[in-house]
């Protein structure tokens, strides 16, 4: 069973993606992280993220320790990001990955054209979203928890730059899938949206489990 969870940057849709693959026993990918990983391996060389040669090279270089660094977040890292996964030819690169991973015994994979592109014939899509306002205010905690010093209207600015992006991108942009259910969890803790998430799952994947 494939689920596809997608969603702009801060809506919630990493720890739900976790806490279903968890309570379903089924393997977990954030696809995000490969795009952090690729985006570092560029900065790591010196070259600009948005440079396709620099950023593809690194997308068919990445191992498995890439994953493990411990500067894959961050605003430097986020950007990167971004910038990387605007390429066509990066995204081809993972494509393969992404979809090697859940092709034995089936996953829960977060991102942003999981359900459009990877698994457009997923079990089960959800499109995971919040308000800007939310976004901000989570990952401004979020921030805040590291111990690094940020301004409010800075992470506001990074998030509405990073939606735009997203959005906008020629490769895969950020859309919901037509047969996605949207889940909008801009007044929810994260315990009222896993619970409700998962029996979103459970609803639409009752056949499988």
């Amino acid at each position: 069973m494939i689920i596809a969870i997608d969603g702009p940057a801060a809506a919630g849709k990493g720890t739900l993606a976790r806490r279903i693959a968890a309570a379903l026993g089924l393997p977990y990918l954030d696809t995000g992280l490969l795009y952090r990983a690729v985006g570092r391996r560029v900065l790591d060389s010196g070259a600009d993220p948005a440079n396709p040669e620099a950023a593809t090279t690194a997308a068919r270089s990445l191992t498995e320790a890439d994953f493990q660094r411990t500067d894959l977040r961050g605003p430097e890292a986020d950007k990167a990001a971004s910038q990387v996964a605007s390429i066509p030819a990066v995204r081809a690169a993972l494509l393969q990955f992404q979809r090697h991973y859940g092709a034995t015994i089936g996953a829960v994979l977060d991102g942003r054209d999981i359900g459009t592109i990877i698994f457009p014939n997923a079990d089960v899509k959800l499109f995971v979203t919040a308000s800007l306002e939310a976004r901000t205010q989570r990952r401004y905690a979020e921030i805040l928890g590291r111990g690094e010093a940020v301004s409010l209207e800075d992470v506001r600015a990074d998030l509405a730059a990073r939606d735009e992006a997203d959005r906008t991108r020629t490769a895969a942009p950020l859309v919901q899938a037509a047969d996605a259910t949207l889940l909008d969890t801009s007044a929810m803790d994260a315990d009222a949206a896993f619970a409700k998430a998962l029996a979103l799952v459970q609803a639409k994947a009752a056949p499988r489990l």
